[in-house]
């Protein structure tokens, strides 16, 4: 615990916030900025005395109740009371499970890929979110029930058909255990990454395997090749983008410029996929965004396939 730093982070937050703000009385003119300390004492249901040793450097550990009331108290963002707690020495609980929302920004720049497939992962290996390329270039996410939309479960328990077979599917396989095994660390209250693993570990011995290793190491694939059954290889460049306030990963799959891969892209752009549903955080409805109407564009989102 960091006393002064969480004394100075305190008093700093509770200057900023006017008593209006939080529904009190201006009252007489005051002599300092924001509240007084006794009035976040009250809105942190603490006592004003608990409070100024906080604010003086001299309180004992607060508990996780208590920095849960003054980040209620001081409007804390999400970030700060983060912060907050990690000062205080509590680090915050970890959120219940893998977010599966993805924000309208990310869909909006996937739909703004029309060169490119892109997708977006969960830390659990969900495809939430791909673009019509994508859908063309692996296989349509859009007709299978989300459970099949995981791409561990693809690769370690099968599935349903897919368009292509990919060059790195052993190495997929290695990172998808090595992330799964962190995956399961910071979220170890979720039961859908519970059940995950315990269905991996009873049906695949690779899975089994790679899990005993208790690997968290993360090499990402540069390149690799898709053998569609329609264009024939496709060999692409995979760029990972890390969207860490949600713990998901933009995946995004380009062709060399002027290289028969890119050619076949542009293929697929205009002859492959079908449509999807809009974007939602529904739990059975998978999130796409689209270039716009009529014919299929060469990129929207959904959920999509390999490796993160």
């Amino acid at each position: 615990m960091n006393r002064a730093e969480l004394a100075g982070f305190l008093r700093s937050r509770r200057e900023r916030i006017a008593p209006g703000d939080v529904g009190l009385p201006t009252g007489r003119r005051r002599r300092t900025p924001g509240l007084r300390r006794e009035e976040v004492a009250q809105l942190a249901f603490i006592s004003t005395d608990y409070y100024t040793r906080l604010e003086q450097a001299r309180s004992p550990h607060p508990s996780r109740e208590v920095l849960s009331g003054l980040a209620r108290a001081l409007r804390l963002s999400d970030a700060e009371r983060d912060h907050l707690h990690h000062l205080a020495g509590e680090p915050p609980a970890p959120p219940a499970g893998p977010s599966r929302e993805v924000r309208q920004s990310i869909l909006d720049l996937i739909a703004r890929l029309p060169q490119s497939a892109a997708t977006v992962i969960s830390a659990s290996f969900e495809v939430i979110a791909w673009n019509d390329l994508a859908a063309a270039l692996m296989e349509d996410f859009s007709v299978l029930p989300r459970r099949d939309r995981n791409l561990a479960r693809m690769v370690f328990l099968g599935g349903p058909g897919r368009l292509y077979q990919v060059s790195d599917a052993d190495r997929f396989a290695q990172h998808a255990a090595h992330r799964l095994r962190a995956t399961a660390a910071r979220y170890p209250g979720d039961p859908e990454v519970a059940e995950l693993v315990r269905d991996l570990r009873a049906g695949s011995e690779r899975f089994r395997e790679l899990w005993a290793s208790h690997d968290v190491t993360d090499e990402p694939t540069l390149v690799k090749t898709f053998q569609h059954t329609e264009v024939g290889p496709v060999t692409v460049n995979c760029d990972v983008l890390d969207i860490a306030d949600r713990d998901q990963r933009l995946v995004i799959y380009t062709a060399t410029p002027g290289s028969p891969s890119e050619e076949a892209l542009a293929l697929l752009s205009v002859i492959g996929g079908t449509g999807s549903s809009p974007a939602t955080s529904d739990a059975a409805t998978p999130h796409r965004a689209h270039g716009g109407p009529g014919r299929r564009e060469p990129s929207r989102t959904r959920p999509s396939r390999f490796r993160v």
